[in-house]
């Protein structure tokens, strides 16, 4: 992790906070759990999918060297493990082992159908849980992910932006305005320049949110 890391890692860990009680909060309105969501998943497979930005800070953190409170001194000896430096090396890295759509979608499925009978009250429990995990967690603690070891500040603005993203989608398939936490929208917003930057898409994102253009149909910076 960067000294920039180290140094935004209150804000970090902060954005993650609300990003995480946002979508909890937008669960917690949901009456048809079988409308459509996304593409071809339900609202329950969309909440499912979403909820696996927070399970797998758990899951990758256990799986880890430098697990919880190991690393609260420090991760000078674990340093050796990380292979990932930054979110915006684990987009491109994880697009290309992970990202298989027809994968995905089943991921989807299976994390929403793992939420039961009371989906909502499940995503508030892996809420709390979550969320109390990564307050007693030091910022370069190890985190195992399928494309590599990272330090958990560098890890968590892609569990933000996923939370962002997807509570934004959420909002839209039940037809609820979304006004995303300022800390969530920040850390998603400067991911999604850093993004555009890396692909060398930076002048028609800059051009298009300043109205001097238009993105062209199934646009990413991903």
């Amino acid at each position: 992790m960067n000294d920039d890391s180290m140094h935004a890692w209150p804000a970090t860990r902060e954005a993650f906070r609300q990003a995480a009680r946002w979508f909890v909060d937008t669960s917690s309105l949901v009456n048809d759990w079988e409308r459509p969501g996304l593409g071809e998943w339900t609202v329950r497979d969309l909440v499912g999918h979403t909820s696996r930005a927070l399970l797998t800070v758990e899951t990758y953190l256990g799986q880890a060297p430098a697990a919880s409170g190991a690393a609260a001194s420090g991760a000078a000896a674990s340093g050796a493990a990380v292979a990932v430096l930054s979110a915006v090396d684990y987009y491109p890295l994880a697009l290309a082992s992970l990202g298989d759509p027809a994968t995905v979608a089943r991921r989807g499925r299976d994390a929403g159908a793992a939420l039961g009978p009371d989906p909502a009250r499940q995503v508030s429990v892996i809420a709390d849980r979550v969320l109390q995990l990564v307050a007693e967690t030091a910022g370069d603690a190890v985190v195992a992910t399928p494309v590599g070891a990272m330090r958990l500040a560098d890890y968590l603005p892609t569990r933000i932006f996923e939370l962002t993203v997807h509570t934004c989608d959420l909002r839209a398939s039940l037809g609820v305005q979304a006004q995303v936490p300022d800390a969530a929208a920040s850390v998603s917003l400067h991911l999604l320049g850093d993004l555009a930057l890396r692909k060398g898409l930076a002048a028609d994102l800059l051009l298009a949110a300043t109205g001097r253009g238009s993105l062209p149909a199934g646009f990413t910076v991903l």
